[in-house]
């Protein structure tokens, strides 16, 4: 079992406590084949691809729908942009993308985005990393418009 989750708060301080809960999510998980689970008082919903499990874990009062939308949302996103090869490798070589999916889609543990074509557009604006000199005007605009957009929505 290969994990890798991001805690956004200190129910499981410790690296040692986060290892032993990520091993006994993935324990009762990785052998069903239902979407939702309810273990140590937390609601877990979860996905698996080929050779990957994903993983979205709320308190026991969450809704589960929304649990659900930001998987799907992070699941739909990754596959676009890993053009639907979903496993392994293929996400190991694009982790930038994957953290920056991930900063599109949850701040600090609440839900900015469910909307997969946003996140991937998002993704790909953030990416380019093209110097402002080399940009066109309609690109530094574009930018700019967005930049904007997402500061008055904050």
């Amino acid at each position: 079992m290969d994990a890798s989750l991001l805690y956004y708060d200190d129910t499981y301080p410790s690296v040692k406590e986060q290892k032993a809960f990520e091993k006994n999510i993935f324990n009762k998980t990785h052998r069903t084949d239902s979407e939702i689970a309810l273990l140590e008082g937390l609601t877990v919903v979860y996905k698996s691809s080929i050779d990957l499990y994903f993983y979205v874990i709320g308190s026991s009062y969450e809704n589960e729908l929304m649990l659900m939308a930001v998987l799907n949302c992070l699941f739909d996103s990754l596959s676009q942009m890993l053009r639907k090869n979903v496993e392994k490798r293929a996400l190991l070589e694009n982790m930038e993308g994957l953290f920056l999916a991930v900063d599109e889609i949850v701040d600090g543990g609440v839900i900015l985005e469910s909307d997969p074509q946003q996140v991937v557009h998002r993704v790909a604006l953030r990416g380019e990393d093209v110097p402002l000199t080399e940009q066109t005007v309609s690109q530094v605009l574009q930018s700019a418009k967005e930049q904007i957009k997402w500061s008055l929505l904050r």
